[in-house]
């Protein structure tokens, strides 16, 4: 019985035959199944997005435009806020910029020479 089971280990058993590389013929055909199946399938999916994106073009080409307003709107004027200053993220900032100094006369004094370096 020991002899049995080694010669199995070492050579295989006797009745069963080497498939090829490819598989047997009944893999082959069940490959070539499922890839035609899966074309097929992208086949019937571009067409139908074909098809929904042919009927939104013929429903917007055929609806009605939004009617012009016959009355002109009243402009309604809504109080500015600012959301970020209310948040308290940014400072108020004053309605009115205060003036920015002016340079003074000590500081721009004209008076004093400069010689020429020459």
């Amino acid at each position: 019985m020991a002899n049995r089971f080694i010669s199995r280990i070492l050579h295989g058993p006797a009745d069963q035959v080497d498939a090829p590389l490819g598989g047997t013929r009944a893999e082959a055909i069940q490959r070539l199944q499922v890839g035609l199946s899966g074309i097929v399938l992208m086949i019937i999916l571009v067409a139908l997005a074909d098809v929904v994106s042919e009927r939104a073009e013929q429903t917007d080409a055929a609806s009605v435009p939004e009617a012009a307003a016959t009355v002109e709107p009243e402009p309604v004027e809504a109080p500015q806020s600012d959301p970020l200053a209310e948040a308290g993220v940014v400072p108020e900032l004053p309605a009115e910029p205060e003036p920015s100094p002016s340079p003074t006369a000590s500081v721009l004094r004209q008076d004093i020479l400069v010689p020429d370096a020459q």
